[in-house]
């Protein structure tokens, strides 16, 4: 009969020729990682510099696919961009190439990892160039937009009679809304909004021709929707005197912004 001892020796060198096994089986599997050739995560055989040109080249349809725009009017876009300096091209991305990935993402809601498959660029130069892109959208909307003229009262106000002269001068109206969106979990309490969603709470203000005037975005879901249009007016938005803007329940009644009564 075994003494505890013997046993206990016994277990070892059982668990000992165990792990010798599993050393074997191991280290010629890392030894195959280890040296092991790297494949290239880029294998297209169309680089992105090359894609634009085809498709700019190619049928106008397939330019209207890809950018939501005709050949023509992208090549001016591109060439406004480099003559006006507010994009450059750089050893590795072209003018061309950097509005083409900016207008496939908007275009397909196509995520970072597409645009590598498709433009053959890493994470790190589609990131840059996607916020480059973002950082002109401020100086082209103060070129190309003109706000609507608020000195007269709009038609469709000045020939109903359950308008006029009532909203003579209301000039459109404000809400708030929320967009869903992802984030780290460490980051996520201030954007868990009142139904326990993650969101970006933003305010848009819109004409009575349905065109977007003014957007806020950005705010956590949790803030309130009198808060935003509050930071906005600290920081540019105004209402022309003697003017007002219809509203929901969530902002404050004033002279400017017409709340339900």
């Amino acid at each position: 009969m075994e003494s505890w001892e013997d046993e206990v020796r016994r277990f070892m060198l059982e668990e000992e020729e165990k792990d010798d096994e599993l050393f074997l089986v191991m280290v010629p599997a890392l030894q195959q990682c280890l040296y092991e050739e790297k494949r290239s995560e880029h294998t297209s055989t169309l680089p992105g510099a090359e894609k634009v040109i085809q498709i700019l080249e190619g049928h106008e349809n397939w330019c209207k696919v890809e950018f939501r725009m005709e050949p023509e009017i992208f090549r001016v876009i591109a060439n406004y961009l480099r003559v006006e300096n507010l994009l450059r091209d750089t050893r590795g991305v072209r003018v061309e190439e950097q509005l083409g990935m900016f207008m496939f993402m908007l275009s397909h809601n196509a995520s970072t990892d597409r645009l590598k498959k498709e433009f053959r660029h890493s994470g790190e130069t589609i990131h840059r160039k996607i916020i480059e892109f973002f950082d002109i959208i401020l100086a082209l909307t103060r070129r190309f937009l003109k706000l609507p003229n608020v000195s007269h009262t709009h038609v469709k106000i000045a020939s109903d009679s359950r308008f006029m002269p009532f909203f003579q001068n209301c000039i459109g109206a404000i809400d708030g809304t929320h967009v869903p969106i992802t984030i780290a979990q460490e980051r996520a309490a201030p954007y868990r909004n009142r139904k326990g969603t993650l969101s970006q709470n933003v305010m848009c203000v819109c004409d009575f021709d349905l065109n977007f005037t003014f957007i806020s975005c950005g705010w956590e879901g949790s803030a309130s929707d009198a808060g935003v249009l509050r930071s906005a007016r600290a920081k540019g938005f105004h209402v022309p005197v003697g003017k007002f803007y219809l509203v929901d329940g969530g902002y404050a009644n004033t002279f400017s912004f017409i709340a339900p009564y």
